[in-house]
């Protein structure tokens, strides 16, 4: 006998706060050869944690329209409990037993993913389906917080720079049941380790673009952390990129037996303008089966996917029984993965 299958049978998302736009972040530029770099084009508008919203804080928020659609029992139930932070408020665990705590649940797998970056959700999706199928376990909550906009990219000296104004903060979460609902009809992922080293987590020590790379993280000193590449390295980042996600889309899509043309709908993640103009010609889809919430949300890493596909899905453009096809990479392009659904969510 196969494996039973498992359906992603809602989603729903979380935007903190007030708009923040672009114009916050010109008061304080410098002038800064990278801010001419196609990669680094600011978004029209993005959202920003509040100091003392913790990630906790923005899972509860988004799992508020589950518990409106299915009820308090059905999360509080949860057998399986997945959930990535890009930035843990105690650096020493993630928030899987704090969420747990919060929304009633106890939850026989409570795990943190750290790894999977922008494509967190989809390594999330996979795991939680392996387990659905391979335990008795019957029903997983999955939730990806992007919450480092706000804390990081508007630091004083780090706001200044060119990269600081694309982020912006949300976060969304799946559900999963092990049913025929709304099934996943194939998940992929894969990694690359010789990557794994070309982004660097280092000290803005001068506010003039150099970065400390010797002080550890931890350790006390006058600059200001930030996640960077350099100049060289965001060209090799971006022909990674423009490589990585079509590679997964089309593996996926060979794998449940349909060409990319045929996908009803594409939802990647949404780092900026020129990957998604790119991943779109690649898989040969106008922009209406593309959907972009960049301009309004900005760089939303591992939570674009969600945040995208619940937008859409209250929008009414998701129609049951349609194929959506979801795909993105890590990163400087450490990982990837792609993940194909028969939708059939709630709204």
């Amino acid at each position: 006998m196969g494996l039973p299958q498992v359906s992603l049978v809602d989603v729903a998302s979380y935007l903190p706060g007030s708009t923040v736009g672009t114009e916050y972040f010109t008061q304080f530029a410098r002038s800064d050869r990278m801010a001419k770099n196609e990669m680094l084009r600011a978004p029209r508008t993005r959202h920003h944690v509040a100091r003392d919203e913790t990630a906790v804080d923005m899972v509860e928020r988004a799992v508020a329209p589950l518990v409106e659609r299915h009820g308090q029992q059905a999360i509080s139930n949860i057998d399986v409990l997945l959930t990535h932070t890009q930035l843990p408020d105690n650096p020493v665990l993630g928030p899987g037993s704090e969420v747990a705590r919060r929304l009633g649940m106890t939850p026989g797998w409570v795990i943190d993913i750290h790894n999977g970056g922008c494509a967190a959700f989809l390594h999330m999706i996979g795991l939680a389906r392996m387990i659905l199928q391979t335990t008795a376990a019957r029903t997983a909550l999955i939730a990806a917080s992007q919450n480092s906009a706000g804390p990081v990219f508007t630091q004083t000296e780090v706001r200044k720079l060119a990269q600081a104004a694309v982020p912006g903060d949300g976060c969304g979460v799946g559900l999963l049941v092990k049913n025929s609902e709304a099934p996943i009809l194939d998940v992929q992922t894969r990694t690359y380790p010789e990557f794994a080293g070309d982004m660097m987590f280092c000290t803005d020590v001068t506010g003039s673009g150099t970065f400390d790379r010797d002080r550890k993280y931890w350790e006390p000193g006058p600059g200001q952390p930030c996640v960077s590449f350099t100049e060289s390295r965001i060209a090799k980042v971006f022909t990674r990129g423009n490589r990585l996600v079509p590679e997964l889309a089309h593996a996926v899509c060979e794998r449940i037996g349909v060409k990319s043309r045929d996908i009803d709908v594409f939802v990647t993640n949404q780092p900026n303008r020129l990957f998604l103009r790119n991943w779109r010609e690649a898989m040969g889809l106008p922009p209406e089966q593309h959907p972009d919430t960049f301009d309004s949300c900005g760089n939303l890493f591992a939570a674009g996917i969600p945040v995208t596909l619940d937008a859409e899905n209250r929008a009414g453009r998701l129609r049951n029984g349609s194929i959506v096809l979801m795909a993105a990479f890590a990163h400087a392009g450490d990982f990837a993965g792609a993940a194909a659904v028969r939708w059939g969510a709630a709204r």
